[in-house]
């Protein structure tokens, strides 16, 4: 069959048909138009020839050189020819992605969640996992990354940690909240906005153990029973909720007064320090006044209980060394009076520094004075 290029349908212009769109004038060689005339836009039939040829050619065919059918003259060669190897070679790049979607593997720090048509289905473990595509699809999630979140002035706005304590005071209050994942489903699907959460569940324990508490401790002595109370309130609260979150610690960065009125409270707090000073000084001087006036008066006390003890004994012994002495003298009245006599005189002579000498003596030559005294000092 003679080839035809006057068309797209292989239609020439010998019976007068012209080309298309050229009002019936006879049309230059091979569809062009003639010499002299401006070029025309390809008709969409010549297009759709175009694409079925490269399309064909692509899928194995061979292209055709006269009116679409194949050069042997063996039959319409209009449709794609699909060999066994075109269809293996197809089957092996379909299952290639399908496992390069449904093969994942997740990180030792992670865990993933396998929804089965868009609903909870298994956790996998770290390692190699298989979710079959589009059956099921899975989200991986850093169950063991420690996150955290910055309440108070710091982490979001002036006023965000302005509390009001239980004394009626207001305190500045920046601190940090350390959570993990703890159960990725329930953090999936408990919770909407999880960090949202977490965030507004610690504002709200802090403020309420900040309202049970006075200013004093929380600037002070409390900052670390305030961290472990604050944990277990966010974390009761969490649980309450199914959020499979694991709060770690609490850190309480900073609690000081407005600042606004710093300047004012710190000199509040020095007036503090210097009144509770100088208590401290006048309750010392009086404790130790006190205590040395309740020794001096135990001392007075004991000293005339002692006195008092030997003016008694020494009364009663002497009655009785009367009595005693009576009792002899009613016996022998002689003897115990000169007894007595002798005993006297000695107590009254015993300590004078005396010499005695016999008169009877001087007539035998002794001189009458000698310096006895100071012979006996030497013999003492």
């Amino acid at each position: 069959m003679a080839g035809n290029n006057g068309g797209p349908w292989g239609g020439g212009g010998s019976s007068g048909g012209g080309n298309r769109g050229n009002n019936g004038s006879g049309g230059g060689k091979n569809g062009r138009p003639p010499e002299g005339e401006g070029p025309q836009i390809p008709e969409i039939d010549e297009l759709m020839k175009k694409g079925q040829e490269q399309l064909r050619v692509l899928m194995g065919g061979r292209g055709g050189s006269g009116g679409g059918r194949s050069s042997d003259g063996g039959g319409d060669g209009g449709g794609p020819i699909f060999t066994r190897g075109t269809i293996g070679l197809g089957i092996v790049v379909l299952v290639a992605l399908w496992g390069f979607a449904s093969v994942y593997t997740v990180k030792p720090e992670e865990q993933s969640v396998e929804l089965f048509l868009g609903e909870f289905s298994d956790v996998g473990n770290p390692g190699l996992n298989i979710a079959p595509w589009p059956l099921v699809t899975y989200e991986k999630l850093p169950v063991t990354r420690e996150q955290t979140e910055d309440i108070g002035t710091g982490g979001r706005g002036s006023d965000a940690g302005l509390m009001l304590t239980g004394d009626e005071n207001i305190v500045d209050i920046d601190f940090q909240v350390v959570w993990n994942i703890s159960d990725p489903a329930k953090y999936l699907f408990n919770l909407r906005d999880p960090q949202v959460t977490i965030r507004a569940v610690s504002e709200s324990a802090m403020r309420e153990i900040i309202a049970q508490s006075e200013l004093a401790p929380i600037l002070n002595r409390d900052r670390g029973l305030i961290e472990s109370t604050t944990q277990d309130l966010i974390q009761a609260t969490l649980d309450s909720y199914d959020s499979g979150v694991n709060i770690i610690r609490v850190n309480f960065d900073k609690a000081d007064p407005p600042a606004s009125v710093i300047d004012a409270f710190r000199d509040v707090q020095a007036a503090e320090q210097e009144r509770d000073r100088l208590k401290n000084e006048a309750d010392a001087y009086a404790n130790r006044v006190l205590a040395e006036a309740r020794g001096e008066a135990a001392q007075l006390l004991e000293e005339a209980e002692g006195y008092r003890a030997r003016v008694v004994n020494e009364a009663t012994g002497e009655a009785s060394r009367f009595l005693a002495v009576l009792e002899e003298y009613e016996k022998a009245p002689e003897v115990t009076r000169k007894r007595l006599y002798l005993e006297t005189m000695e107590s009254v002579l015993g300590d004078v520094d005396k010499i005695i000498l016999d008169e009877a003596g001087s007539s035998q030559g002794i001189v009458p004075y000698l310096p006895l005294n100071e012979l006996r000092r030497g013999n003492n």
